[in-house]
């Protein structure tokens, strides 16, 4: 009887802070739906698809409101207008990165992409030096991707037109990318230690974007200590830190202070240039952490966006009819696309661009924290307050993209069938927190799809018209059903 009473009084306490709450922070922050004590708006948002949860709550709200994840407030931007005034006019107070609690207990703060302050910052403007210094977005880099693209067709020959699920090697093409830069290696498409990395990354993604993972998230302190899919996701970061750690230890052995070979050498030396500053950034830590970041960010992104473009190329085989006659004119069959071809390959480029415009791979971005009280349109949003931008909202606009839930090229070409570009395309979100990655990744979408395109006909297992694109997972990321396809070589 007494625990109950403890238990009764505790959840009344609860109740009254976060009523109090609420009423403190009315007067401050945009109006959005009355939330419940303790689970907050959850009836409204869901955890199946927040996206189109968040759609309806703009009708009613418009393009600023605020939803309650659990006890914890969260302003949601939705629409360009808002999202651009936020993250680009603003983007040094929008630039915080809000809680994330299933990865926040496994990187506590480390690396790039869920860090906040100095080791954010520090982290990242050392990790774009040192991009830039390997290559990214130079010849240098898509020499290497070129020579990547190569070795994946001969993987796809390898298959003799049967039917075959192309996840693996779609994972396995840049995730040796990133390899090249990170350790200065790759892998054979056959190495287990590959197909395992890419595995992990593939299992992390499809955790992430469960409906368990968001509950994680909305009640860490309870949901932690359960059974759960959380488990497994914390064992494959832990196996993956394990295998970066390996490649950390083989690089200080051989490590050449003049001569830096990849990111990791780079970071090591920076670490020894600063091992008498007690507040250094650069450790070993966070050495692992922002490896896995880079490795993560440039692998699983790239590799669901190939797997969902080769989806709709069997689904509209019209569309990858046209994109193959423009390779064979600009290209022919021998000579392998560069990305000085791209101003003349509008069809593809197009294509490129609606592929990661329509798959909308991170519906929500990960999530943002202003870094200081702001007046936002009129509203008052306080320092740390957890921001939500629906970049579907932004990428599926009907102004900007008519008929937006359809896929169609043509929504990236004008009239004479040039490529138009468009201020919507937000894939890699915008402002402060833009992917570190973003010239790779649009390196890689065209040489790889374009080279894939060049050398096969694809060929799905049933009628186009049967094909499902409907996302098998909506949360962190969407994430494409399975199938396979046969490649025909051309």
């Amino acid at each position: 009887m007494d625990l109950f009473i403890v238990l009764v009084i505790c959840l009344s306490c609860l109740i009254s802070l976060f009523l109090w709450n609420q009423s403190y922070a009315k007067g401050k922050l945009p109006p959005g739906p009355t939330p419940l004590p303790i689970i907050g708006n959850l009836l409204q948002i869901g955890t199946s698809n927040t996206s189109k949860s968040l759609t309806k709550l703009a009708q009613d709200y418009g393009p600023v409101f605020t939803v309650y994840i659990g006890m914890k407030p969260t302003v949601v931007l939705h629409g360009y207008e808002a999202v651009k005034e936020a993250l680009v006019d603003h983007s040094e107070v929008f630039s915080g990165r809000g809680s994330f609690p299933v990865i926040d207990r496994i990187f506590q703060g480390a690396g790039i992409v869920f860090s906040n302050g100095e080791t954010w910052k520090q982290t990242r403007r050392f990790s774009l030096m040192v991009l830039r210094n390997m290559g990214m977005g130079k010849k240098t880099i898509e020499e290497r991707i070129q020579e990547e693209a190569l070795c994946l067709v001969e993987a796809l020959k390898k298959t003799n037109a049967s039917p075959c699920d192309p996840a693996l090697l779609l994972g396995s093409a840049p995730c040796n990318v990133i390899c090249s830069i990170i350790f200065q290696n790759r892998f054979e498409y056959s190495d287990n230690k590959l197909l395992t990395l890419v595995d992990y990354f593939h299992e992390n993604l499809r955790i992430a974007s469960t409906s368990w993972i968001q509950l994680y998230n909305i009640f860490p302190s309870l949901i932690h200590y359960l059974p759960g899919s959380h488990n497994e996701l914390f064992q494959n970061i832990a196996k993956q830190k394990k295998f970066i750690l390996e490649q950390v230890e083989e690089h200080q052995e051989s490590l050449d202070f003049n001569n830096p070979r990849d990111f990791i050498d780079y970071f090591l030396i920076k670490m020894e240039k600063e091992k008498h500053n007690k507040q250094s950034e650069f450790t070993m830590e966070n050495l692992i952490i922002t490896v896995w970041d880079v490795f993560s960010a440039g692998t699983e992104t790239i590799s669901t966006t190939l797997r969902y473009g080769l989806l709709f190329l069997i689904k509209y085989p019209e569309v990858a009819a046209k994109a193959q006659a423009e390779i064979e004119r600009v290209l022919g069959r021998h000579r392998s696309p560069s990305m000085q071809d791209r101003s003349h390959m509008p069809y593809m480029d197009a294509l490129v661009h609606e592929i990661q415009r329509y798959t909308d791979i991170v519906p929500n971005s990960l999530p943002h924290a202003v870094t200081q009280d702001i007046t936002f349109r009129n509203y008052l949003i306080p320092k740390g307050t957890e921001i939500m931008t629906s970049l579907t909202s932004v990428l599926h606009d009907a102004k900007e993209f008519p008929s937006p839930e359809q896929f169609d090229p043509s929504h990236f070409l004008d009239k004479s069938g040039n490529f138009k570009k468009s201020d919507y395309f937000m894939p890699f979100s915008a402002g402060k927190r833009v992917c570190v990655g973003e010239a790779l990744a649009r390196m890689e979408l065209f040489l790889f799809l374009t080279n894939i395109l060049q050398n096969f006909t694809l060929k799905p297992l049933v009628d186009p018209k049967d094909i499902d694109t409907t996302p098998i997972a909506s949360g962190v990321g969407s994430i494409p059903p399975w199938y396979q396809l046969c490649f025909i070589p051309a």
